[in-house]
C-alpha cells in the first residue's frame, strides 16, 4: 500500500496485490552449468542477475498456477540448453579462467514454514498524516517539490527446490519518505530528504517528531540557497555516522559481494586481500541479516532465509581491520565454496550476493568533540584553509568494473566547512569522489555514534531493502568535485504558495 501527498494535498492512495514466480532451471552440473559467465561479450554476460518476471494468479487456485509454472519451466529449460551450449563453446575458444570454482554450491536442504502475519494498515489515517506532514511547506515559496510518501510492504515467499528445500517466509516493513527541492539563483537544484523505516507501524516516529524534521528541512533549504559553493578540494574531513553508513554501503559493501570476485569483467578490488588489512585495526565490519534492531532503530535489511533457500547468518567481513569474508550466494568462488545466506533478489530477478545489515564496529571510539579537535589538527598540519564535515548523504553510486575507473561518487546533501578556529559554515555544490583503497587507508579515528540508515539498494538482482550503521569517522584526505548543475533559471513568476503575514495564501 502506498499513500503520497504534496503541499498538504493527497496525490495518490492505492494498494496492490500480485504474485510473481521465479524459476531457476540449471542445465549441466554443479561444476559447470548454463549460468557460467560467457567471456568476451560487452558486459561479460551470464544468466546471473537477469530478470525473469512471471505473473501468476493471486487466487489460490492450483491448476492455473501450475499451468503458469509448467509453461515457464519449459521455456527456461529450452533457454538453459542454448545458454549451456554458448558456455561450452566460450570455454573452448577463450583462455583458461582465473577462478575455477563451481557454478553452484551444495547446500543443506531447509524445511521451514513460518506463519505469515496479517498486515492491517489504516489508509485513511496515513492519508491525513501525509497531508499534515507536507502542509508546512506552503510557508516557503521557493520549493518546487514537497512530498511525503508512506509505503507498507509485505512480501510472502514460498521456496521449493529439487535438493529438498521447502520454505515459507515473509518480510514486512513500513517506510515514510519526505522529499523537498529548492533551487539556488544560479540554477543549482537543492534536494533535502528525510526517511524513516520500521518493521511495524508503531516503530515509525510520531507526528511531532516528523513535523520537527520537516521544519528542519525547510530551514536547511533556505540556508542552502544562500550557501557558498565549494570548489574542487582535497583535504581532511569528518563523515557523520549516517554519512559513514551510506559511504560504506556504496564503497565497501558492493565490492565484497561474492559474484563480483568471479566475474572477470569486475575490478575485484578485494579478491586477493583476504587475510590482509583493508581498514584501520580499530574497525570491524559485520553483515547480520538476523539482526532486527540496532542502536534503537529497526533494520529493514533483516530476513530469515535468503532467496536461494539458505538460512540467514551473521558474516564477519572485516575483523580488526583485516578482511576475512565475502558475502556469498550459491555461486562459489575460490576459497569460499558455500553460501552464507546472502543470495538476494527482488521478486522475479535472478539472485546474486547482496548486502543485508551492515554494522561497523569501532573498537577505539573517541568522543565527538575530540573527533572535531583531531580534524582541526589535521587542517593545521596540512596547512589547509578548512576541512569538511559531511553531515548527511542522500546516496550515491559506485563503479566496480575493470574497464572503467574503479571509483565512487557519493552525493552529500548537508556539508559544512570547518575552519581552524572551529567555526562551521554551510556550503553546497560538492560530490564526494575517489577510489576505495586510497580513501580507506586515510581513516584516522571514529567516534561512538551508532547512526542507522535504512534504504532500498538497486543492483543486478533488482531492489532489496538494506540497512547500515556506522560511527562518525575522520579521514585525513578526501576529494570533492563540483556537483552537476542545471542551466535552467528559477521560475519567473512567484510561487503560488507565498506566505503572507506568516500564513499561506
Amino acid at each position: 500500500m502506498t499513500v503520497s501527498s504534496s503541499f498538504g494535498a493527497l496525490v495518490s492512495s492505492n494498494s496492490n496485490h500480485r504474485r510473481v514466480a521465479h524459476i531457476d532451471v540449471r542445465v549441466g552440473d554443479y561444476a559447470l552449468d548454463n549460468t557460467h559467465q560467457v567471456r568476451g561479450t560487452a558486459a561479460g554476460l551470464s544468466a546471473l542477475g537477469g530478470v525473469s518476471i512471471v505473473v501468476i494468479p493471486v487466487e489460490d487456485d492450483p491448476l492455473p498456477i501450475r499451468s503458469a509454472l509448467w509453461l515457464e519451466t519449459d521455456k527456461r529449460y529450452k533457454r538453459a540448453l542454448t545458454q549451456l551450449a554458448a558456455v561450452q563453446t566460450n570455454n573452448e575458444v577463450k583462455i583458461e579462467q582465473e577462478d575455477k570454482s563451481d557454478d553452484f554450491s551444495h547446500e543443506k536442504p531447509e524445511q521451514s514454514i513460518e506463519p505469515i502475519p496479517d498486515m492491517h494498515v489504516d489508509r485513511k489515517l496515513w492519508e491525513e498524516k501525509t497531508r499534515k506532514y507536507t502542509a508546512p511547506f506552503h510557508r516557503y515559496g521557493d520549493l518546487f517539490n514537497a512530498t511525503a510518501s508512506f509505503e507498507a510492504d509485505q512480501e510472502a515467499r514460498w521456496f521449493v527446490s529439487s535438493d529438498g528445500s521447502m520454505i515459507q517466509t515473509s518480510t514486512t516493513y513500513y517506510r515514510l519518505f519526505i522529499e523537498a527541492t529548492s533551487k539556488a539563483p544560479d540554477g543549482m537544484e537543492l534536494p533535502r530528504y528525510e526517511s524513516f523505516a520500521a518493521l511495524t507501524p508503531q516503530g515509525l516516529p510520531d507526528d511531532a517528531a516528523v513535523l520537527k524534521a520537516v521544519d528542519k528541512m525547510i530551514a536547511d533549504l533556505k540556508a542552502l540557497r544562500d550557501a557558498p559553493i565549494v570548489d574542487p578540494y582535497t583535504g581532511p574531513a569528518i563523515l557523520s555516522g549516517r554519512a559513514t553508513a551510506v559511504f560504506f554501503h556504496e564503497v565497501f559493501g558492493h565490492r565484497i559481494e561474492g559474484h563480483r570476485q568471479k566475474n572477470e569483467s569486475e575490478g575485484q578490488t578485494f579478491k586477493k586481500m583476504v587475510g590482509q588489512p583493508v581498514l584501520p585495526t580499530f574497525l570491524s565490519v559485520d553483515f547480520d541479516p538476523t539482526l532486527k534492531r540496532y542502536g534503537g532503530v529497526d533494520l529493514v535489511g533483516s530476513y530469515t532465509f535468503d532467496d536461494e533457500g539458505v538460512r540467514a547468518r551473521p558474516v564477519v567481513a572485516v575483523k580488526d581491520g583485516v578482511l576475512e569474508n565475502f558475502l556469498m550466494g550459491r555461486s562459489p568462488i575460490e576459497g569460499f565454496p558455500n553460501s552464507n545466506g546472502h543470495g538476494r533478489a527482488q521478486a522475479g530477478f535472478e539472485p546474486v550476493a547482496r548486502q543485508s545489515n551492515l554494522i561497523i564496529v569501532n573498537l577505539k571510539p573517541v568522543p565527538r568533540e575530540q573527533l572535531k579537535k583531531l580534524l582541526i589538527a589535521q587542517i593545521k598540519e596540512q596547512n589547509k584553509p578548512f576541512g569538511l564535515l559531511f553531515d548527511d548523504i542522500q546516496g550515491g553510486f559506485t563503479l566496480t568494473g575493470r574497464s572503467i575507473p574503479n571509483a565512487f561518487n557519493v552525493l552529500p546533501v548537508m556539508v559544512y566547512r570547518v575552519y581552524p578556529d572551529g567555526r562551521e559554515e554551510l556550503v553546497r555544490g560538492v560530490d564526494l569522489v575517489g577510489t576505495p583503497l586510497t580513501v580507506f587507508s586515510k581513516i584516522l579515528a571514529a567516534d561512538d555514534e551508532k547512526a542507522v540508515f535504512n534504504g532500498i539498494c538497486g543492483a543486478e538482482s533488482g531492489q532489496v531493502p538494506v540497512s547500515a550503521s556506522g560511527p562518525a569517522i575522520l579521514i585525513s584526505q578526501i576529494e570533492v568535485q563540483k556537483k552537476a548543475k542545471s542551466q535552467e533559471r528559477p521560475p519567473i513568476l512567484p510561487a503560488p504558495f507565498v506566505a503572507a503575514q506568516g500564513s499561506p495564501k
